[in-house]
């Protein structure tokens, strides 16, 4: 087995990462650093994503994923990750076939669509179907009892819908009050309510977001499901310090100032280009009081809050590591 990193025994126990967030976070991203960040410890881990549309195989630029396991890269001491896109339809043959052993019949319903009408008007066992696979892929084991994976990391719905998501139960409430999709929904909340599972939200620090993650949080705990981290994403850090910032809110630079100080390094500049580097200053003042005033709203959920920066160059795998490595410094995983 891989050798583990002191810092896996922070939260020992801890197996499952439900990643959620407002659209627009970058949600896929920070699930895609996370199971990165859990392989760099020298773990095997599952990344998973439900909402059919590839978010894994793009951010890691690899070709679609079907629905089967694949590695998507490594990282240090021997960890893996693996990605899996997961589709109700496929779900649901699967399970047709492993517990009432319908193979060919479970793909002969696919054929005339009932699978499909099945999942639509019921969305509650399409949840369960989803989930039902995380839950699989967190606890099969090889023929030795060894765990398959060591984490198991999903990219999840948005913060909108995320508690109804993870509440299968209720959600198969009406439909199966008995029976084999009860006791796998059971099953499933047995899971997702327990030590071993931590809900983490993605935010940013402006007021829709973080009054989502706020709503989010209220929802989770009240359905008794464990909230993780607040993951503060794309974080502006000033180039700034605090005299700077204070010049330019007083006012006590002006076009001129900026035009003798770039002179200094070589750069010449018009009294234009000045004023319109002030109005961006400005700008960017405006910024930072909003972040701060929505980072005290957060602070004040209660939860453990970690940040993440704005990368000036995009994302690529390179930048991934980087994130991986921001996550891990800051005690998450």
């Amino acid at each position: 087995m891989p050798s583990r990193d002191p810092q896996d025994e922070r939260r020992p126990g801890l197996r499952l990462h439900v990643v959620t967030g407002k659209g627009g976070t970058g949600k896929t991203t920070v699930a895609g650093a996370l199971a990165l960040a859990l392989a760099s410890a020298g773990q095997r881990v599952l990344l998973c994503e439900v909402e059919d549309r590839q978010g894994i195989a793009q951010l890691f630029d690899v070709p679609p994923l079907p629905y089967e396991e694949r590695s998507i890269a490594v990282a240090a001491k021997g960890g893996e990750v693996y990605a899996l896109a997961i589709d109700p339809e496929s779900a649901l043959l699967e399970y047709l076939a492993m517990y009432y052993r319908l193979g060919r019949a479970g793909k002969a319903l696919d054929r005339f669509g009932v699978i499909d009408f099945a999942t639509t008007i019921a969305p509650g066992v399409r949840d369960v179907l989803l989930t039902g696979k995380v839950y699989e892929a967190a606890r099969r084991r090889t023929k030795d009892g060894d765990l398959i994976y060591d984490a198991v990391v999903l990219d999840a719905p948005p913060t909108g819908r995320i508690a109804r998501f993870l509440n299968v139960n209720t959600e198969v409430a009406g439909l199966a009050k008995v029976g084999r999709i009860r006791r796998q929904a059971d099953s499933i909340m047995t899971l997702l309510r327990s030590r071993r599972t931590a809900v983490h939200l993605v935010t940013l620090l402006e007021e829709m977001p973080v009054q989502e993650t706020q709503d989010a949080i209220a929802e989770l705990t009240a359905a008794e499901l464990p909230v993780g981290s607040v993951i503060v994403n794309l974080q502006h850090r000033s180039p700034l310090d605090k005299a700077a910032q204070a010049q330019v809110a007083d006012g006590e630079l002006g076009p001129r100032d900026v035009v003798k100080g770039l002179a200094t390094v070589g750069v010449e500049a018009s009294t234009a280009t000045a004023t319109g580097l002030l109005d961006e200053a400005r700008d960017h003042l405006a910024r930072l009081d909003l972040q701060e005033r929505q980072r005290a709203v957060v602070d004040g959920l209660g939860v453990p809050v970690v940040e993440l920066p704005r990368l000036t160059d995009g994302v690529d795998l390179g930048a991934m590591y980087d994130l991986a490595h921001e996550l891990r410094s800051q005690g998450l995983p």
